[in-house]
């Protein structure tokens, strides 16, 4: 379900899971991206995405990235972010930020009382946070889910 559309972030909320389902099937072998290891030795079971990404449901949305600010981190356009609204935000965090009526994903570099936001990609400027700016930090990024 859509929760609200920016420019640069779209916002997801998780749906909640049927007491039935049991996730996706996943083969504990530890995929080799080396040699091939034998194929005998892995055991099946059931993985949950949520139980693994999502440690406070009440405070975990999804938002799609948007453009390509956050290169440098790994955020690539139109990854899917887990944010936890619920985490403290701190210096080198990676958060969704609202400023000034817009939706942005950054790093915090916090530093005597200053805050930026700081790109991760040399082609667009750090963003020194004034009075005079409407800021609130709405959320940690936790993890990103990539298309391949």
């Amino acid at each position: 379900m859509i929760l609200h559309k920016s420019a640069n972030l779209t916002f997801f909320t998780p749906e909640d899971a049927h007491d039935d389902a049991l996730g996706a099937l996943f083969i504990d072998a530890g995929i080799s991206a080396g040699f091939p290891s034998p194929a005998e030795d892995f055991k099946e079971q059931r993985l949950s995405l949520d139980k693994e990404l999502i440690k406070n449901k009440e405070a975990t949305f999804f938002a799609r990235v948007s453009g390509q600010s956050m290169i440098g981190a790994g955020l690539d356009d139109n990854d899917l972010l887990v944010i936890d609204r619920s985490i403290e935000p701190a210096n080198n965090k990676i958060a969704v930020c609202f400023l000034d009526g817009e939706f942005t994903v950054k790093r915090l570099k916090v530093e005597n009382n200053e805050v930026w936001l700081q790109p991760e990609n040399p082609n667009y400027p750090i963003i020194k946070i004034t009075p005079e700016n409407e800021f609130v930090i709405w959320g940690i990024v936790t993890n990103v889910i990539k298309k391949v």
